[in-house]
């Protein structure tokens, strides 16, 4: 079931309609907070079945086998384990064997394992949830509560990576529905489908020519399809994140955001604190620092910071190009922590001019490195580099959304920074303190004539621009 489709949008509408009278008509409030939890558990099962019945029998063992485990002392580790070896074996399998048969030079049966809807994000929520409980951050919950965590629809397919500790707070207490909840998560969904439509998928259709035939195109057009592809990618993914956390708060559920200007990062490190937040801290808190973070001296700081990356390269997908990717940004991590400690670089004020610097010159590093993530090979990873580098003539395409894309971004971040000011980057990987720019949602009030009129306008844009190709979520694939 598509976010994008009108079937969507009548589940939406049908299971907010659902929790406005269990809300209205259920005046105790404990009998209230049931029914509306069990309203969503029974909708998002009712999500993923239509989905394919086989993904909601994974997601059901999964979840039982997270409110299981963390019982007990002695087994909260099966738990991880359990949730682990999930997603090992109906991701990698087939990467290992195919990887296996070519070493070897012989020749395997295909594999055909199905790919559950989500999995890579509920398997990263269950690990959460059974250190937290095992750490004593949070008391064991039911099974039905821990069900809803880890399946709750308007996240299960690309997150955002909710911490168990602010959804159980949210679930376990009465939620407005109403006008309110659903003004502000129209708005944000809206939003993010600007983003997602719009942006990200008139970019896909230059980028995916391109790149299928790279050899076809000029230096200069492959280097713009490189661009174009950090714009896609961040368009779509935190488009998707926007509507997710639009529909969630429809609902009633506060999801956290998931991206904050990552374009404008002065280096790799703050890059991190601004892209894709609830991965980032995700694997802080639950990889970096249980591998001894900056605990253990120099040498095994820089190594902890480049495992973690590799580690999240590989969760992305089984391909190489998410190895060399990881490790690109891995091996960037820990020069950047090497090149503060060395110089001092925290306490020193640098002028407009060398932040511009810093901001382009991380740019180019991450469109750099996207070109392994979007590539289908890593070879043909290299043969787009040396397409860039070889300055050789060929068709040459001055991509219009490009542009486009280009000047809103610019004209947005600009609106954001003197909107909202500065305020310090919640930690990610490293704990450097940066400067850092809040992002905030455009809303305005839909009960005033003014507001109305805006944000129909901004509808009827959106119809008018949008592309009716189609193009998958980016993030649905991992």
């Amino acid at each position: 079931m598509s976010m994008i489709s009108f079937v969507f949008f009548g589940f939406v509408a049908a299971v907010f309609i659902l929790l406005l009278f269990a809300d209205r008509i259920i005046k105790d409030e404990q009998t209230s907070v049931k029914a509306s939890n069990l309203i969503l558990l029974i909708s998002s099962y009712l999500f993923m079945f239509y989905a394919d019945w086989r993904f909601a029998i994974v997601l059901a063992v999964l979840s039982l086998s997270t409110w299981y485990f963390p019982q007990k002392k002695s087994t909260y580790k099966i738990g991880i384990i359990a949730a682990v070896s999930a997603l090992v074996f109906f991701k990698y399998t087939r990467f290992f064997v195919e990887s296996f048969a070519k070493i070897f030079g012989t020749d395997l049966a295909a594999l055909n394992i199905i790919m559950p809807l989500g999995i890579s994000f509920y398997t990263f929520s269950a690990v959460s949830y059974i250190v937290d409980v095992s750490r004593g951050k949070i008391r064991q919950k039911s099974l039905a509560a821990v069900s809803l965590y880890l399946a709750f629809f308007p996240k299960i397919t690309s997150g955002p990576i909710q911490r168990s500790e602010d959804f159980f707070e949210q679930i376990e207490n009465r939620r407005i529905i109403g006008w309110s909840s659903f003004s502000s998560g129209i708005q944000i969904f809206i939003f993010g489908l600007f983003k997602k439509i719009v942006l990200a998928d008139r970019l896909s259709v230059f980028v995916d020519q391109v790149y299928e035939t790279p050899m076809a195109f000029g230096s200069l057009t492959v280097f713009l399809a490189a661009v174009a592809y950090s714009f896609q990618i961040y368009f779509d993914f935190s488009g998707y994140s926007d509507m997710a956390v639009g529909v969630a708060g429809i609902l009633g559920i506060s999801l956290p955001r998931n991206f904050n200007l990552p374009y404008i990062a002065h280096n790799v490190t703050e890059l991190w604190k601004r892209w894709h937040i609830t991965l980032s801290a995700w694997l802080q808190d639950y990889l970096y620092i249980p591998l001894g973070g900056n605990r253990k001296g120099t040498a095994r700081t820089y190594m902890n910071l480049f495992l973690t990356m590799v580690i999240g390269g590989i969760w992305h997908g089984a391909n190489w190009t998410y190895i060399v990717w990881g490790s690109l940004h891995g091996i960037a991590l820990a020069i950047h922590k090497a090149w503060m400690t060395l110089t001092g670089s925290n306490s020193k004020k640098h002028s407009a001019f060398s932040n511009l610097i810093s901001v382009c010159l991380t740019f180019l590093f991450t469109t750099f490195c996207w070109i392994f993530f979007r590539a289908k090979s890593v070879t043909q990873a290299f043969l787009i580099i040396k397409r860039i580098f070889s300055f050789d003539s060929g068709l040459e395409q001055p991509y219009l959304w490009l542009f486009i894309s280009f000047v809103i971004f610019i004209i947005s971040s600009i609106i954001v920074f003197a909107k909202t000011g500065r305020c310090q980057a919640p930690g990610a990987i490293d704990k450097t303190n940066v400067s850092f720019i809040d992002g905030y949602y455009p809303l305005v009030d839909l009960t005033t004539f003014r507001g109305l009129v805006l944000f129909l306008v901004f509808c009827g844009i959106l119809l008018c621009t949008a592309y009716t190709g189609g193009s998958p979520f980016i993030y649905g694939n991992y």
